[in-house]
């Protein structure tokens, strides 16, 4: 696993709405804080259509499919 450092662009997956009404998505964050010590959790800034919010202790998922999570952004071809 590569640490992330501020500055760096990930990929936040929201929790969306407990009545459904907006679903996960996957949004673009920039790392604001990182990881201190034997913690894995870093801050965010995370950008959506409505606004920007801050959070300040995300964990990383590898599958990037769990709410409330971090992960890097798929590579694409373009970009490989």
């Amino acid at each position: 696993m590569t640490t992330p450092s501020i500055g760096r662009i990930v990929h936040y997956r929201s929790h969306g709405t407990p009545g459904g009404e907006y679903t996960p998505q996957c949004r673009a964050a920039i790392v604001t804080d990182a990881p201190r010590g034997d913690s894995d959790l870093i801050a965010l800034a995370v950008f959506n259509p409505e606004g920007m919010f801050f959070n300040r202790y995300v964990p990383q998922s590898e599958e990037g499919q769990r709410g409330g999570t971090w992960h890097w952004p798929e590579r694409t071809e373009e970009s490989r």
